[in-house]
């Protein structure tokens, strides 16, 4: 995902549409842009039923101590459209093919009393890897740089994330020394990216609230309002359906199979940060700026606490971004700029107990 501020300031003014803004004005190496990127829009079974009757209650309840590893593997494909074809230009190159493998120990740390939790992620592995085909050849070393620096970074490092009772992540701190030397035009997507990361590992908008039975369906809204580490407003709807119970690696469990479609919008605020907006609108134009999401998988979820044993899932995601005039406005080439980012992502998550 491209940040809004920098959407703006490659489309504020007809003049930037006819020369390519260079991208060190941003203040952001280059290098680095594709992969930041591509990462958000990423991110947010296999398995045969066993065994039918009666009604499970699908809950998390955190256990102090109990520790689980995750390996994490993500495929995206994306391609960018825009109108003008030039505007592709103000961009820079992104990897149209990117395989994320991540390893994570999951360790909860404590419970509070109203049953909220403490939850501490160290990054035992953090690969990147761009297919350098789809990159001009003469960025292609300097992609390749910053993939190992952005892993290299990344791994060992712990994190600790605050759940509430329902798996519903509240906030998370350690994460600025991850991306401390990195510019903002490049941390910000990094940040969100480990938002989402860390809301599938609470099983954010899973349990039902009551025991279901096999074939029983349920909905959870995906509603919420921007946060500081996700500056997005969020609107939609996922279905979730009890389809049995299974055993993995020892553990019994449940599967449930779901599918969402979401929407999120940027907040106003954040994209005056830096006066793009007004001068906009100043001009008489206005930004629609949004991403929708549809995606389905399937996930394993431990009968005794709640727990995600696994989870894999493709989405379809796409980011659209057009200037639109105010009432009696007339854009210079008599066509509005429109910028589109489609991407599809497969993901698999496995867990393990160490």
């Amino acid at each position: 995902m491209l940040l809004p501020d920098e959407l703006m300031r490659a489309i504020s003014s007809s003049a930037a549409l006819r020369r390519p803004v260079p991208w060190r004005a941003w203040g952001c190496p280059r290098r680095y842009a594709g992969i930041a990127a591509l990462l958000m829009l990423t991110l947010v079974g296999g398995t045969v039923a066993q065994g039918a009757g009666g009604k499970v209650m699908l809950a998390r309840k955190y256990r102090t101590g109990l520790t689980m590893v995750y390996i994490t593997k993500v495929s995206t494909n994306s391609k960018i459209d825009s109108t003008p074809p030039e505007l592709k230009n103000f961009f820079p190159p992104m990897p149209t093919d990117l395989r994320l493998n991540q390893q994570s120990t999951v360790t909860v740390l404590r419970v509070h009393p109203d049953g909220a939790a403490d939850v501490q992620h160290r990054f035992d592995k953090f690969e990147i890897q761009a297919d350098p085909a789809s990159l001009p050849e003469n960025m292609r070393d300097s992609i390749t740089q910053a993939e190992q620096e952005v892993s290299q970074r990344i791994v060992r490092q712990t994190l600790t994330a605050h759940y509430d009772h329902d798996g519903k992540l509240v906030d998370f701190d350690g994460a600025d020394t991850f991306f401390r030397d990195i510019d903002p035009p490049v941390r910000e997507p990094l940040l969100q990216m480990l938002r989402m990361f860390l809301e599938q590992m609470g099983s954010q908008s899973l349990y039902p609230g009551h025991p279901v039975k096999v074939g029983e369906e349920w909905t959870q809204s995906l509603d919420a309002q921007p946060l500081k580490n996700y500056p997005f407003q969020v609107g939609g709807k996922s279905t979730l359906h009890y389809s049995g119970k299974t055993r993995y690696q020892g553990v019994k469990a449940a599967i449930v199979d779901y599918h969402f479609e979401n929407a999120l919008t940027p907040a106003m605020a954040g994209l005056r940060k830096d006066g793009a907006l007004p001068q906009l609108e100043a001009m008489g134009m206005q930004l629609d700026i949004h991403i929708t999401g549809k995606g389905q998988g399937r996930i394993l979820v431990a009968l005794d606490d709640g727990r995600v044993l696994q989870n894999h899932s493709t989405l379809h995601q796409t980011l659209s971004a057009i200037m639109k005039g105010k009432e009696g406005f007339t854009p210079p080439s008599g066509m509005l700029p429109r910028l589109e980012i489609l991407s599809d992502t497969e993901m698999e998550v496995d867990g393990n107990k160490p």
